[in-house]
């Protein structure tokens, strides 16, 4: 009865992996892709406290806010980064409430919204790092708005690009219908769509800069 050779589990470029027996196994899988989970965000915190002048309009079904405050009395130096810390958001009612919040003072802020960009880098940046496909689209159209919501907020961005950016890259070829990355119609249009889209746009309000940091981040970036 001849014996049966025992298979030997080897990984790649080792000494064990040219022996005749073994069986080469491949990298582990990186994650790179995987949504991380998000912690309860300060917006989450100061609304559940009252502390924030909006609420949920029960006239308009849930899908609309109502602000107890006259929007343009707020300090935007308080309260606009409190609302895009609200980006990582994907529970009702705090992610319609981020989303229409920010959306009614980039609106009517103007002038007072460049003095406050700094202060919203780092939702931005924790927003895109979810890899949640809802909350980067969300932040994607956040950011749109943002750049053209008054004058200098695009040129204004290009230095803090660097920060934003690594996950654009990462995710810029996820197309619809590419291997097991099928997006549904839940989550959003295709990342890798609005991923352009959104670069289009902070290209073309970023002033002369703004492509050579853009392509240095994102070397396969190129304008239409």
């Amino acid at each position: 009865m001849s014996k049966t050779k025992v298979k030997v589990r080897a990984d790649g470029f080792t000494v064990k992996a040219f022996m005749k027996n073994s069986v080469v196994e491949g990298p582990p899988p990186t994650g790179v892709f995987k949504q991380r989970v998000s912690k309860p965000t300060p917006f989450r915190i100061y609304y559940d406290r009252r502390e924030l002048p909006i609420a949920v309009d029960h006239n308009n079904r849930g899908k609309n806010i109502a602000w107890k405050a006259d929007i343009e009395k707020l300090d935007y130096q308080y309260y606009l980064p409190l609302l895009f810390h609200g980006l990582c958001e994907t529970d009702y009612p705090y992610e319609v409430l981020a989303r229409e919040g920010i959306r009614d003072m980039l609106d009517r802020g103007g002038p007072r919204i460049l003095p406050v960009l700094p202060k919203l880098i780092i939702p931005i940046r924790n927003a895109m790092n979810t890899r949640n496909h809802r909350v980067m689209c969300t932040t994607m159209k956040t950011l749109q708005h943002l750049v053209m919501s008054a004058d200098g907020v695009g040129v204004a961005l290009v230095p803090y690009l660097k920060q934003i950016l690594p996950v654009f890259n990462l995710f810029k070829n996820k197309k619809k219908n590419i291997g097991d990355a099928i997006e549904s119609r839940r989550d959003c249009e295709s990342i890798g769509d609005l991923i352009e889209e959104t670069l289009q746009i902070l290209e073309y309000y970023g002033g002369p800069d703004a492509f050579k940091h853009i392509k240095y981040m994102i070397p396969t970036y190129s304008p239409v």
